[in-house]
């Protein structure tokens, strides 16, 4: 089995890798930053970049069994470079991989928590869909008042919209697609969402925090068989926090 997977330098997605070449996978990793093991051969990409995304595409010359769109940016970046690595980066990788992917591959993107409200968001996240010049991101968001870590949050509905709206789009081939939502993750940038959207939350019990073992268990499991009839669904990984937060008004 083949693996291609982005964000495999660091974080979930250097664990993902690891823990798939335990497995005999044979694992491509994609990222800025060239990893320190656990890749079989590495590729390097700016998902901030249309171009280079699409000339990192073209020095893959084998075919996946599996997609991981695991690399993303955090909250303490500007807004626009948030949009476009999250996002569009992620959604325009995804459409040049299809052909280099086998029939009845899996993509699996992570997503967030923070990305739950989609729904509340969905005239906004379609218009999204729709923007051609990523040149206008900023205006864009100033228009739809999405400012500042809350692009975050909305980076992360969209990846999960998408994965919905995606879901039928290969069924000829065989191809699904979902997504993952973890909670908040001990990873190098989670002092970023710790200095961010966590600081703006009334607690966070260290209990809730995941490892990144955690998150890549789950990751790896999708790409197997046991991912083969989960399609156009997101998967909450949190631990209970959205739970632990919502109890107080469900049962009172």
């Amino acid at each position: 089995m083949t693996i291609i997977l982005t964000g495999c330098s660091s974080g979930i997605g250097a664990e993902t890798a690891k823990q798939l070449k335990a497995q005999g996978a044979r694992v491509i990793g994609f990222d800025l930053k060239a990893p320190a093991a656990h890749v079989d051969e590495y590729i390097p990409i700016d998902l901030n970049d249309y171009s280079a995304i699409e000339k990192a595409v073209t020095q893959l010359n084998e075919r996946g069994d599996a997609l991981c769109n695991i690399a993303g940016v955090p909250p303490t970046l500007p807004p626009a470079v948030q949009i476009k690595v999250n996002f569009f980066g992620l959604r325009h990788f995804t459409n040049l991989m299809i052909p280099k992917l086998n029939d009845n591959a899996q993509i699996i993107n992570l997503a967030s928590l923070v990305g739950m409200k989609w729904m509340q968001n969905l005239e906004t996240i379609n218009r999204l869909f729709a923007l051609t010049n990523l040149g206008d991101i900023d205006g864009f968001l100033k228009g739809h008042n999405v400012f500042g870590d809350e692009t975050y949050a909305f980076s992360k509905e969209a990846v999960i919209a998408w994965t919905m709206q995606a879901a039928h789009q290969w069924k000829e081939r065989g191809i699904t697609i979902k997504s993952i939502s973890p909670g908040p993750v001990k990873t190098p940038i989670l002092k970023d969402f710790e200095a961010t959207i966590v600081k703006k939350q009334v607690s966070l019990p260290e209990e809730f925090k995941a490892n990144p073992e955690d998150i890549a268990r789950m990751v790896c499991f999708l790409c197997g068989d046991g991912g083969r009839w989960i399609n156009g669904t997101n998967i909450p990984m949190d631990g209970g926090l959205w739970a632990f937060r919502m109890a107080p008004n469900l049962f009172k």
